[in-house]
């Protein structure tokens, strides 16, 4: 804070340098350079933040936003005391960005363009930030988001409890955490909800296009089609979808999300800038195109709904094609599709929805009751 007067003074001094060789000598270019100079010390104007119930909300964990494995080792070997007292010691470290950061940063630049295009809209994606950390902690989250550049506004601090009995309140259309137990509880209250992972090496993802991946049963379906592989077989599946092709599947869990994402696409559309549109959606399926793939197309088209792009693997690896894609976030319900996007340097969330997760909670039991 001492530094600052000084700056002030040698601003001055260049001013006054500046006034005085545009008297002597007569050029204009040392009043802009003096000016330039004067407007990087005033603060940047942060645009307003949108009402909640206009905006598309955006709920992100501190640990999924940010890289907080030291602090929580902290956390759950000394207590929380230790762990507020060296947050407290460290609140002018800035933490270093985590899983969900790239994805935040796209979404902030999706708005600038956005706020370009329509400057009194309110239909822009607003970011909380959602953590059970205690108050005193505020302080080094606000220094690391001014650090990075980031626009979060909203805060949820729940000193310890359970942030997810507040999602509604901020009316949540996508929360994204490290907690997997959180991430179960707002998908049973009926929230988007996800538990994102680091992946195992660095990709680089676009700075202007903001790229999300969805797989589709499950996830943006229901887990109907699921159920009948699981209890019947392939065969038996590839009959049901193709009796079933033109009765629409039930919703999934991130429908509503792809839904909030294709209203802002038509949003650039209307003004000519559909294959400019800074936002680029894609449905990653393990389903074949030619034996089940028709019923999920249709499906989406019955919700006025589409994805730019849609790819049918028939059962090969998501990781190689992610990778090409590079989006900042994959959504998917199985783990080990999860697993290898991360592999593949993606950004992978698991949405811990459908029969899936009842067989995989089964058997982690079954292995806790062998292993007693």
């Amino acid at each position: 804070m001492e530094m600052e007067p000084a700056a002030a003074g040698k601003g001055s001094s260049a001013g006054g340098q500046a006034a005085g060789g545009a008297r002597e000598a007569g050029t204009p270019q040392r009043w802009e350079e003096a000016r330039t100079f004067y407007d990087s010390l005033t603060p940047k104007k942060k645009p307003k933040p949108p009402k909640p119930e206009n905006a598309i909300t955006i709920a992100v964990s501190s640990r999924a936003l940010f890289r907080m494995e030291e602090e929580q080792k902290i956390y759950t070997e000394q207590g929380v005391e230790a762990y507020v007292k060296y947050q407290l010691d460290h609140e002018n470290e800035p933490f270093l960005p985590g899983a969900a950061f790239p994805f935040v940063k796209a979404l902030e630049a999706v708005n600038t363009q956005l706020r370009e295009l329509y400057p009194d809209s309110e239909e822009l994606f607003d970011i909380v930030l959602m953590t059970n950390n205690h108050a005193q902690v505020g302080v080094r989250l606000i220094n690391s988001i001014n650090h990075h550049n980031l626009f979060i506004e909203r805060f949820c601090m729940t000193g310890g409890n359970s942030p997810t009995c507040y999602l509604k309140a901020y009316h949540t259309n996508l929360y994204l955490s490290s907690d997997a137990e959180k991430v179960s509880e707002a998908i049973e209250e009926g929230i988007a909800a996800a538990t994102v992972f680091n992946p195992s090496k660095d990709v680089k993802v676009s700075e202007n296009q903001l790229r999300v991946a969805f797989d589709g049963d499950a996830v943006l379906f229901s887990d109907e089609s699921e159920q009948i592989v699981k209890a019947h077989g392939l065969d038996m599946f590839f009959e049901h979808e193709k009796a079933y092709e033109n009765k629409p599947l039930a919703q999934g869990p991130l429908k509503g999300f792809l839904e909030s994402l294709g209203k802002l696409q038509k949003k650039f559309y209307s003004k000519g800038l559909r294959l400019e549109c800074p936002i680029r959606t894609y449905l990653v399926t393990a389903r074949s195109a030619a034996s089940s793939g028709a019923r999920a197309l249709k499906t989406l088209r019955s919700w006025g709904l589409e994805t730019d792009e849609a790819l049918f693997l028939a059962g090969a690896p998501k990781g190689p094609l992610l990778e090409k894609i590079r989006p900042h976030i994959f959504f998917d319900d199985q783990m080990f599709h999860v697993e290898g996007a991360k592999e593949s340097g993606t950004i992978a969330a698991h949405v811990p929805y459908g029969i899936a997760q009842k067989q995989r909670r089964m058997a982690q039991e079954k292995q806790t009751k062998n292993s007693k």
